[in-house]
């Protein structure tokens, strides 16, 4: 019998909780801010909730607002809240006692994703090294070109580099610039280092290792096969479809070359991972690519990764489901290997708890606010998925409506499932099984 107490997943909703308080008292002190005052509670509180659980949705300019303390923490909440706070807590303890104890190492699994307690801690320090690199690299390629190509001063290109580096790996989405990317639309140095950073901090730290192990597909595992085959397709499909939607919007990418169109459309279609990043005006993009975004939003990325959303798992998971129901197999199977019933209702449970998730706050903040529907559910799906994109009308919302958004950027960081279990009294294991009767479907 576990307890809540001693369920990982309560120790990890706790700590980014705790991380949250901590952040949301930073950000109110006066140092943080660039005015004379300092923040008030609700942003600060909107704020740091969307820095740890890294979403980037805002209140207030980011830039102009927050003054370079300020800044300063906003980057540190981001790299915790990507690496999660409980895999740098259990990196202490081992730095600290050389020693791993069982329950560290169950909230360190349930974080990292890892499969074999006894890797944990290797796991750990591989995290964070990869993720220190990725960073380093990404801000040594953006520092170059503000610095080089955009003439800004040294210590303004270094802090910058550094900044979009660190929120850009940790799939953030904070920008110092108060368009946005939208200025380096045309910008392939600027836009791809930026992209591809959110694509590998996107695609979860086990498929990354496995990935770097070995480049031959036949030695993957499901999770990795499922990971990679889905985010390509959904890359390839977002690009193409938001492409051709706004590729004659004046708006958008109407202005730009067709080179330019390519890469911004390339672009648009990585961040609604979970990057939250535009190099264009979302606010003024088609119906048709609002839909789109919608969608990809709703997907998230790779599991145990710093993207939210229901996972890219999650939903190839379902389509193999359907496609084997369709065929009418008794199995559903992924090169040579059979996914488990309990594999599958769990892809199921996740799916639907989101998606009520989604109707429900939609339903809550259209009934607050006077906004249409569709950017209502913009907004809801870009908080749920910690993507941060936003059609225009975060700053607008009333009170109550960002206390909505708060709740679902909490809820979207931890995972559906996981903050259901950690509501949970205790783990009931069910020791029989009653007659089956089977319902009429359809």
């Amino acid at each position: 019998m576990a307890t809540r107490a001693g369920n990982p997943a309560v120790v990890i909703a706790v700590a980014f909780a705790a991380g949250i308080v901590v952040g949301t008292g930073l950000l109110m002190l006066p140092a943080s801010a660039a005015g004379a005052e300092g923040a008030g509670f609700l942003d600060a509180l909107f704020t740091a909730t969307s820095a740890v659980c890294v979403t980037g949705l805002v209140v207030v300019d980011t830039g102009g607002y927050w003054s370079s303390f300020g800044h300063v923490v906003l980057a540190g909440l981001m790299q915790v809240g990507g690496l999660s706070i409980m895999t740098v807590a259990s990196l202490l303890v081992v730095l600290v006692s050389r020693r791993l104890g069982l329950r560290a190492r169950l909230v360190a699994r349930a974080q990292s994703g890892s499969l074999d307690l006894s890797d944990v801690r290797r796991v750990l320090r591989n995290v964070v090294l990869f993720s220190l690199a990725g960073e380093a690299v990404t801000a040594l390629v953006l520092v170059l070109r503000l610095h080089l190509g955009y003439d800004a001063a040294f210590g303004t290109a270094l802090w910058e580099g550094l900044f979009h580096a660190v929120s850009a790996f940790n799939n953030g989405g904070f920008v110092l610039w108060p368009d946005g990317m939208i200025g380096f639309a045309g910008d392939p140095w600027m836009l791809l280092p930026v992209a591809l950073a959110v694509v590998v901090g996107g695609l979860g730290f086990p498929v990354i290792f496995e990935l770097v192990r070995s480049y031959r597909p036949r030695t993957w595992s499901v999770t990795t096969r499922i990971t990679v085959v889905t985010s390509g397709a959904l890359l390839v499909v977002g690009t193409v479809t938001l492409t051709a939607m706004e590729y004659a919007n004046p708006a958008t990418l109407g202005p730009l070359g067709v080179g330019d169109k390519l890469l911004a459309g390339f672009f648009s279609a990585v961040m609604p991972r979970s990057g939250g990043f535009s190099a264009v005006d979302v606010g003024s993009m088609t119906p048709e690519s609002w839909l789109v975004t919608d969608v990809l939003m709703f997907i998230g990325g790779g599991s145990a990764s710093t993207a939210g959303g229901i996972k890219v798992t999650t939903f190839g998971l379902l389509a193999l489901v359907l496609w084997a129901e369709m065929r009418s197999e008794a199995d559903v199977d992924v090169g040579p290997r059979r996914i488990p019933e309990a594999n599958q209702r769990q892809a199921l449970a996740v799916a639907l708890l989101g998606l009520g998730l989604v109707v429900v706050s939609t339903f809550v903040v259209l009934a607050l606010t006077p906004h249409a529907t569709e950017r209502v559910v913009f907004e809801v799906l870009s908080a749920l998925g910690t993507v941060g994109l936003s059609t225009g009308i975060t700053a607008d919302l009333p009170d109550a409506a960002e206390i909505v958004l708060v709740v679902l950027m909490f809820v979207g960081r931890l995972g559906p499932l996981a903050l259901a279990s950690a509501l949970a009294l205790r783990e009931r294991p069910r020791r029989y099984r009653r007659p089956e009767e089977r319902t009429i479907i359809g």
